[in-house]
């Protein structure tokens, strides 16, 4: 069985019964980074097994070996460094090849960072997008969000802490000084949420230095106003 295993995105204790059982059955750990599932694996007792390193750009030939040993009758569990495989990390290209080969897996929920930033933002949850990550460069970005502008559902990126200025002055451009939510270190001892509108926020990231891993949620177009 090929087990896609959700865990925790900041504090270790937000993952299910169901997962620490999974994981300690596996025979082998396909991980995103072995250096953050062995904290995991020993935060919980877990023996190491045999990790297998599957990230982003791993070789096409590793999603094969994996699925090599699923149909050798092993128990292989995906995880990521944070979430659910898939998500913004690796994870598609080996569901795609098992359901091509019809190899047996199962999907364990758990923590998002998506949902968990979304239900704190205040925003409209009743629709949503997730829109994972835009491009690095401003003209590219810009062209990306122009796509969306018309969209009246809530908006949710994934950021990097050193492009989020730019990212948000960019929004600012294209969607207009619409309400918009930075949460970031979701979870975590520092745990927050910055509320406000897209030019307030600007100018929250142009002061600050903030640091860990970021999600901008921006209001749909016409949504009523929640900050006022």
């Amino acid at each position: 069985m090929l087990s896609l295993v959700a865990t925790p995105i900041g504090n270790l204790g937000d993952i299910t019964v169901r997962a620490v059982e999974t994981l300690r059955a596996a025979d082998f750990i396909a991980c995103e980074d072995t250096r953050e599932t062995i904290k995991l694996l020993t935060h919980y007792g877990i023996p190491e097994k045999h990790l297998l390193s599957y990230y982003e750009h791993s070789p096409e030939i590793r999603v094969h070996e994996i699925l090599a040993l699923v149909r050798q009758g092993k128990r292989v569990a995906v995880v990521t460094d944070g979430g659910m495989p898939s998500i913004s990390d690796p994870g598609f290209t080996l569901v795609r090849e098992a359901v091509r080969e019809k190899a047996p897996f199962e999907i364990l929920p758990g923590a998002s960072a998506v949902t968990t930033a979304l239900v704190g933002s205040g925003l409209a949850v009743d629709e949503f997008s997730f829109l994972g990550f835009l491009p690095n460069k401003s003209a590219a970005r810009k062209r990306q969000l122009a796509r969306f502008a018309d969209r009246e559902e809530t908006l949710i990126f994934f950021e990097s802490p050193f492009r989020l200025p730019s990212t948000l002055r960019d929004m600012f451009e294209v969607f207009g000084d619409r309400e918009a939510v930075v949460a970031r270190e979701l979870t975590k001892k520092f745990e927050e949420f910055l509320r406000g509108r897209l030019s307030e926020l600007v100018s929250a990231a142009e002061k600050r230095s903030l640091k860990g891993e970021m999600v901008v949620l921006v209001s749909g177009k016409n949504r009523k106003k929640v900050f006022e």
